[in-house]
C-alpha cells in the first residue's frame, strides 16, 4: 500500500492567525483568556488550547466583566461585539480577514438597504456572525443552503436592488449551481467581486479532486463540525472513491484498507500536520511502503497579527 499526499492541505493562513494570536495573548496578559465559540473546529487544537487555561463559551454573559475575550475565526454578529463592549471586555477579533471581507459586504448592503440572500449553512458560526452584520428594518437577509431554497424565497423577480453573498468553506460545485439558478430566476442580481469561498477551500478541493483520479481510497482528517473537512469528504465520495472522514489514525479500522493499493490523505484547514503524520505512521506500522506528495497549488498566502500581540 502506498499513502498519496494532497496538497495544499491542513492549516489555513486564517487559522495558524488565530491560534498564534490566543498562544501570545496567553504570554502577553498572563491571565485566562476567554475565547467566543470554538477557535477553529478542530478538538485536538480545542483541546490544546483548553489544556493552557483558555476557556470556550457560547454566551458573552459567561464572561466576568473586564475580562479578555477572543472572537474566533468564524466571526461574530454585531450585537455580539455590543454585548462584549457593554461588559468592558478586552476585545482580540481573530475573525478571518476573508470573513471579515463577506462581513463588510453585507453590512455595505444594509446600508445602501439592498436585498440580501445568503448562502450557506444554517446554525454554522460563520454564517450566524455574517447574517448578523445586516441591520436594516426596511429590507432583508435571507439564508439559502440549496436550490430548492431559491423558489421559496419571498422576493420579486423584477428586484433590481439585490444581492448575494456566500460562507467562505462551502462546496465549489454546489455554490456554482446554486448561483446560476440565482442568475436564471433574479437577472438583475449582483454578488461579490471576487469570490467569497476562500482560497484554501478552493485548493483544497481541487486537491481532493486531483487525488480521486489516483487513490482506491481517502481519508480526510478533520473535525465533525468542521464545515470545509466536511465538504472535502462529501467531494471524494462525489467522485466515486471511497472516502472517510477522521479526527485522528484512532479511527482507522483496518477493514477499510484491506486490498487497498493506493491510499489517499487530505486534511481540513483547521488540521493540524501534527494529526497528518500521526495517521501517516499508524498507516506505516499496518503495511503502508512508499509515501508521495502530490504536487498541487503552492500557498503564500499569510495573514499578520495586531501588533500589539507580536512577541519580541
Amino acid at each position: 500500500m502506498d499513502i498519496l499526499l494532497a496538497n495544499p492541505r491542513g492549516f489555513c493562513a486564517g487559522v495558524k492567525r488565530a491560534i498564534l494570536m490566543v498562544e501570545n495573548a496567553l504570554k502577553i496578559y498572563k491571565k485566562t483568556i476567554y475565547v467566543k465559540h470554538e477557535l477553529v473546529h478542530n478538538q485536538y487544537v480545542i483541546t490544546t488550547l483548553r489544556q493552557k487555561g483558555v476557556i470556550f463559551v457560547e454566551k458573552i454573559s459567561d464572561i466576568p466583566n473586564n475580562s479578555i475575550v477572543v472572537f474566533s475565526a468564524h466571526g461574530v454578529s454585531k450585537k455580539t461585539q455590543e454585548k462584549a463592549l457593554k461588559k468592558q471586555l478586552i476585545i482580540l477579533n481573530a475573525t478571518c480577514p476573508l470573513v471579515s471581507k463577506v462581513h463588510k459586504e453585507v453590512s455595505k448592503a444594509s446600508e445602501k438597504n439592498i436585498e440580501t440572500i445568503f448562502i450557506g449553512h444554517k446554525g454554522h458560526p460563520e454564517v450566524t456572525g455574517t447574517i448578523g452584520q445586516y441591520n436594516n428594518k426596511n429590507s432583508k437577509i435571507h439564508l439559502i443552503e440549496s436550490i430548492e431554497d431559491i423558489n421559496k424565497l419571498p422576493i420579486k423577480q423584477d428586484n433590481k436592488k439585490l444581492n448575494f453573498f456566500t460562507q467562505t468553506t462551502l462546496s465549489i460545485r454546489n455554490t456554482q449551481s446554486i448561483i446560476r439558478f440565482l442568475k436564471k430566476k433574479f437577472p438583475y442580481i449582483s454578488g461579490p467581486k471576487k469570490e467569497d469561498i476562500c482560497y484554501a477551500t478552493t485548493n483544497r478541493q481541487n486537491a481532493i479532486i486531483k487525488l480521486s483520479k489516483i487513490t482506491d481510497m481517502i481519508l480526510v482528517i478533520g473535525s465533525k463540525n468542521s464545515s470545509n473537512s466536511n465538504r472535502l469528504a462529501e467531494l471524494g465520495k462525489e467522485t466515486g472513491v471511497f472516502t472517510k472522514q477522521i479526527e485522528s489514525f484512532l479511527d482507522i479500522q483496518k477493514k477499510w484498507i484491506k486490498n487497498i493499493k493506493y491510499i489517499g490523505i487530505t486534511a481540513g484547514a483547521s488540521a493540524p500536520e501534527f494529526l497528518v503524520k500521526q495517521v501517516i505512521e499508524y498507516l506505516q506500522k499496518i503495511g503502508a511502503e512508499n509515501i508521495k506528495e502530490v504536487s498541487g497549488n503552492q500557498e503564500k498566502i499569510s495573514f499578520n497579527i495586531p501588533k500589539y500581540l507580536t512577541l519580541p
